[in-house]
């Protein structure tokens, strides 16, 4: 890889990692959003609020699964290795987009943007953070040298 690819890599792993800790909709964190709420469905008749009041344990949170999206992707920076990059990367976009795809369908997220624009800067850090590892991925690889023989002296 190229070693602006590698910067641009690690970069985006440390805003992934710092936009993990953020609120990602409205006031709720990640902690507060547990993998059953990603796998279920939120349940009926709740709020953003009460989402956001909901004292998740850590190991069972969405901020997890993002901090490790994020070490792939600072693993992926350190190593050169594109397959973990994008593998971080395609995870990431699963994770947001299960999580955008339950928060519409229990709070009809999308039918009120004041949730989204909002002091949500971890949604923007993580997203951003994601957007600049995918655009970083998909510059092509250096080239090898061609290796040319210097001429014979007489």
């Amino acid at each position: 890889m190229r070693t602006f690819v590698h910067l641009a890599l690690f970069a985006s792993a440390i805003a992934m990692a710092v936009g993990a800790f953020g609120p990602l909709v409205g006031a709720v964190e990640g902690r507060n959003i547990a993998f059953e709420d990603l796998r279920d469905g939120f349940p009926a008749g709740q709020t953003l609020e009460q989402v956001d009041g909901q004292s998740g344990s850590f190991v069972t949170s969405v901020t997890l699964a993002l901090l490790i999206i994020a070490a792939v992707v600072l693993l992926a920076a350190l190593f050169g290795s594109r397959t973990l990059g994008w593998l971080g990367v395609l995870a990431g976009v699963a994770v947001l987009g299960v999580l955008a795809w339950r928060l519409d369908e229990s709070f009809g997220l999308f039918d009120n943007y004041r949730d989204l624009l909002g002091d949500t800067w971890g949604l923007y850090a993580f997203g951003g953070g994601l957007i600049v590892a995918l655009l970083a991925l998909l510059i092509p690889r250096e080239r090898a040298a061609a290796h040319t023989p210097l001429p014979a002296r007489s």
